[in-house]
C-alpha cells in the first residue's frame, strides 16, 4: 500500500450535503415517485414552507368578485371550501358563502374546473348552482398523458407551471387552475389532441354525469333468491370437494389447496411461486382431466365469485332510490376506454347461464323498457379501416360474417364449407391478431398444437395483406415516434418499446399494435354516447341513457316509443 499516494481529498468532502428540496420534489412528481416524496419528507416541507403565496384576501363576499366576472376558475377542496380565481383576483368561500354567488354561477359565466364530472356531483351535494363549464384541467392532462396514475392539481401545477400547491388549499388551487388553462390548451394544440378533447372528451363529461345520476334499477328480491341458490350450490361443492380430499380444509387457501393437490393427491405441479404451489385458473385448467376434484374446485370458485361480487355486491350497492349508481372512470385507462367501478357494471358475465341470469335482474321503471344497442364487431371493423385491408373491408361492406370469411381464407375452402369448429377457430384468430397473440397462446386457446396455430396465423396474414402490413408498420412507427395513436389523434406514449428487456419490449409491441384499434373503438363509442344523449334529450326527453358496456349502450325509455 502506498501510504504517500497523492490524493486531493478531505474527509469532510464526503459529508452528505443538503439537497435542493424543491428541485427534488418537482423531479419526483414528474417521475411519479410518490413513495419517495413521502420517504424524504418533501410533501410537507414543500407545501408548507415553500408554497407560492396565494393572492386570496378575506373581504365581504360581494366585494370579492367583480360584477363583470364572466370567466373564472372553480375549485372544490376536500373540506368543501370553494376557491374562485379570475383575471383580477383569487378568493375562497365556505359553502354557505358560495350560496350567495348565484349571479356568478349563472348561465352566462364560463367556468374552468378540475374533473368536471366529479365537480357536477359535488355541486349537487353542496347545494350549489351550476354555470357553463368551458374547460377541465384534469381531463386535458389525462388526454396529454393517459399513463399517469392520477391528475391532482398539485401535480399539474408542478409539471406545467413549476409551482407547488397543496390540493387542500382551495384558494391556491383555484389560482393554479386559472393559469393551467392556457398552458394545457397550448399543449393540446401542440400535440394535435385539441379536436379529441373538444369534440369527444369534454362533451362526454356531462353525459356521464347524467348517466351516473340516473342509475339503473335491479330487482332486489330476485337478487336475494339468486344469492340463496348460489349458497346452496356452494355448500354442495364443498361437500363434494371434501369427499375427494377426505378431510375439510380451507378451499380459499392457496397453500392448503396446493398441499392437497400436489402432495397428498400427487398431481403434477404445473407452476411454483415464491411461496409454494400455484393454483391459479390456468393451472387448474391444465389439471382438469387429472382428478375429479379439479372441476369441483373450479365450480366452487365460479360460484363464490358470483355470490360475493354480484349477489351480495350488487345488493349492497342499491341506493335509497332503488337504483344502482355506478361510477364511470374517464381518467384511468391508457387506451381511452371507460371503466365502471363501485360497482363494476361492465363486467357482468354473459357467457354462462348463471351470469346471464344476473343481467335479467336489471329492470326498467314501471311502464318503461330497457333498449340495448351495440356495435357489431367494432374492433375488427376499425382494423379493416386502419389497415385498409381489401378482403376484410369487402366482407363487412357486403354484410358477410367476418369469422366465416376468415375461416374460408385460413382453411382454403369456400364459405359454405366452413364448419362451426372452423368458424370458432377463425374467430379466435381474428380477435387474437388484434391483441398480438402468439402461436403458443393461440394453440392453448383453441386446443391445437403449436404448428397448427402457426399455420393458422400464417394463412391469415397471407390472405389479409393489409392487416399484415399494418402489424409490421404500426410497431415500426411507434418505435420511431415513441407513441401510437387512434384515428381521432389520441396518443399513447410507449417508452418500453426501447427497453433492453425482451419481454418488456415484446409486451410494448403488443400495446402498439392494439392501442390504435381499441382506442379508436373507444373514441367511436364515446361519440355515439354524446350523439345518443343529445338526440334523446331533444326528441325523447323521457328516455335516458343508463349504461355503456364497451361496445353497447343501454337506454331506458317508455314502452310506447321503444320501437
Amino acid at each position: 500500500i502506498r501510504t504517500n499516494a497523492p490524493i486531493d481529498f478531505e474527509p469532510m468532502d464526503a459529508v452528505v450535503q443538503p439537497y435542493n428540496k424543491e428541485a427534488l420534489y418537482k423531479l419526483f412528481v414528474q417521475l411519479e415517485f410518490v413513495k419517495l416524496i413521502d420517504k424524504y419528507g418533501l410533501r410537507s416541507v414543500t407545501i408548507q414552507e415553500e408554497k407560492r403565496p396565494c393572492k386570496c384576501e378575506k373581504l365581504p363576499v360581494k366585494e370579492q368578485i367583480d360584477a363583470d366576472c364572466k370567466e373564472f376558475a372553480l375549485y372544490l377542496a376536500p373540506d368543501s371550501s370553494v376557491g374562485i380565481a379570475w383575471e383580477k383576483g383569487v378568493c375562497v368561500f365556505t359553502p354557505m358563502e358560495a350560496m350567495m354567488l348565484g349571479d356568478v354561477f349563472s348561465a352566462d359565466s364560463n367556468i374552468i374546473c378540475h374533473d368536471l364530472k366529479t365537480t357536477l356531483h359535488r355541486l349537487d351535494e353542496m347545494g350549489l348552482p351550476k354555470g357553463r363549464f368551458i374547460f377541465d384541467t384534469a381531463l386535458a392532462a389525462y388526454d396529454l398523458n393517459p399513463s399517469q396514475s392520477d391528475y391532482p392539481v398539485s401535480k399539474l401545477a408542478t409539471n406545467y407551471l413549476g409551482l407547488n400547491v397543496d390540493d387542500g388549499d382551495a384558494c391556491a388551487c383555484a389560482e393554479a387552475l386559472w393559469n393551467l388553462k392556457p398552458a394545457l390548451l397550448a399543449e393540446l394544440d401542440k400535440t394535435g389532441m385539441a379536436r379529441l378533447y373538444n369534440e369527444i372528451e369534454f362533451p362526454l363529461c356531462e353525459v356521464l354525469y347524467r348517466m351516473e345520476k340516473e342509475g339503473i334499477a335491479i330487482d332486489p328480491e330476485q337478487l336475494s333468491q339468486f344469492g340463496n341458490m348460489l349458497t346452496q350450490r356452494i355448500d354442495d361443492c364443498e361437500k363434494l370437494i371434501y369427499s375427494y380430499s377426505e378431510e375439510p380444509f380451507n378451499i380459499n387457501s392457496t397453500k392448503q389447496l396446493g398441499q392437497l393437490l400436489f402432495e397428498k393427491l400427487g398431481l403434477p405441479p404445473i407452476k411454483k411461486t415464491k411461496t409454494g404451489y400455484s393454483t391459479n385458473a390456468d393451472v387448474l385448467e391444465k389439471l382438469r382431466s387429472k382428478h375429479p376434484i379439479i372441476p369441483a374446485i373450479m365450480d366452487y370458485r365460479v360460484l363464490t365469485k358470483l355470490r360475493s361480487t354480484y349477489a351480495e355486491g350488487l345488493l349492497n350497492a342499491i341506493a335509497a332510490d332503488g337504483r344502482i349508481h355506478t361510477t364511470f372512470q374517464n381518467l384511468v385507462t391508457a387506451t381511452g376506454r371507460l371503466s365502471s367501478t363501485e360497482p363494476n357494471l361492465q363486467n357482468i358475465p354473459v357467457r354462462t347461464d348463471l351470469g346471464a341470469e344476473i343481467r335479467k335482474m336489471f329492470i326498467p321503471k314501471p311502464g318503461y323498457v330497457l333498449v340495448d344497442a351495440d356495435y357489431s364487431q367494432i374492433e375488427l371493423r376499425v382494423l379493416a379501416h386502419i389497415a385498409d385491408d381489401e378482403v376484410m373491408r369487402k366482407a363487412f361492406i357486403e354484410g358477410m360474417d367476418i369469422h366465416t370469411v376468415t375461416a374460408s381464407q385460413v382453411f382454403g375452402i369456400s364459405p359454405d364449407q366452413v364448419t362451426s369448429l372452423q368458424r370458432r377457430h377463425a374467430k379466435a384468430v381474428n380477435f387474437g391478431i388484434v391483441y398480438g397473440i402468439s402461436e403458443y397462446s393461440l394453440a392453448e386457446d383453441i386446443g391445437v398444437n403449436f404448428y397448427e396455430a402457426k399455420e393458422y396465423i400464417e394463412n391469415y396474414l397471407n390472405n389479409y395483406h393489409g392487416v399484415r402490413d399494418y402489424m409490421k408498420n404500426v410497431v415500426i412507427d411507434a418505435k420511431e415516434q415513441g407513441f401510437t395513436q387512434t384515428i381521432y389523434g389520441r396518443k399513447r406514449y410507449i417508452p418500453e418499446l426501447k427497453s433492453s428487456n425482451f419481454n418488456i419490449r415484446q409486451g410494448a409491441e403488443r400495446i402498439a399494435l392494439n392501442t390504435p384499434i381499441q382506442g379508436s373503438a373507444a373514441d367511436l363509442i364515446k361519440l355515439a354516447m354524446i350523439r345518443v344523449d343529445t338526440a334523446l334529450r331533444e326528441n325523447y326527453p323521457d328516455a335516458k341513457l343508463l349504461l355503456q358496456v364497451h361496445d353497447e349502450l343501454i337506454v331506458e325509455c317508455p314502452a310506447e316509443i321503444a320501437s
